[in-house]
């Protein structure tokens, strides 16, 4: 088995600890495999020729997520980044650890962390695409049910809408845009781009 399967496995076994779970299509899976799954599947299609570093990032962008919750900090914007920062160095440094475990050597675990950590988004290509897959994950699998949660502020939606669409690049739009949406979705998903 190469090292890259090995530590796919190791980063699948770990998220399969998940106790939450993600129903798609029928088919229910613990919530953070499944998604690493599908983020790992968009990287592809949105790069086949996706090297090794990124496409270990991709299988362990949000590995363990489930270990530090949201309720664990206050309410507000600044406690919200708080969280995601802290989420961000827990999955770099499990990905850096189970990596170590796989073989690979601290120069590709460092690039690894780099992109989990989505350093020098716009200008890092792997990051990019690493942004760009996680919007369409988004959009794909979350945006529909968020879009009903929240119908009656559609501001509330267009704002969020606006934020993700403006991590991305022309290239994640594209395929942004090909996706099945409501109606209302769509008209939704149309007005955040007119304002970007």
């Amino acid at each position: 088995m190469s090292k890259l399967n090995k530590a796919f496995e190791l980063f699948d076994a770990y998220n399969k600890q998940d106790p939450r779970s993600f129903t798609w299509e029928g088919v229910t899976e613990p919530q953070e495999y499944f998604f690493a799954i599908k983020l790992y599947e968009w990287v592809l299609k949105l790069d086949p020729d996706a090297g090794e570093e990124l496409l270990l990032a991709s299988r362990s962008q949000h590995i363990g997520r489930w270990e530090i919750p949201r309720e664990d900090y206050p309410e507000g914007r600044e406690p919200y980044l708080n969280w995601r920062k802290d989420l961000s160095l827990h999955h770099a440094s499990i990905a850096g650890r189970l990596m170590k475990d796989t073989g690979y050597d601290d120069e590709t675990s460092d690039r690894v962390k780099q992109i989990i950590l989505k350093k020098r988004i716009k200008v890092d290509a792997d990051v990019q695409t690493m942004e760009n897959a996680l919007c369409l994950v988004f959009l794909q699998l979350q945006y529909e049910e968020f879009r009903k949660k929240y119908k009656d502020d559609p501001e509330k939606i267009i704002n969020i809408l606006r934020k993700s669409l403006l991590k991305m690049d022309g290239h994640g739009h594209q395929f942004a845009l090909k996706l099945p949406y409501s109606e209302n979705g769509l008209e939704l998903i149309n007005e955040a781009l007119s304002r970007l």
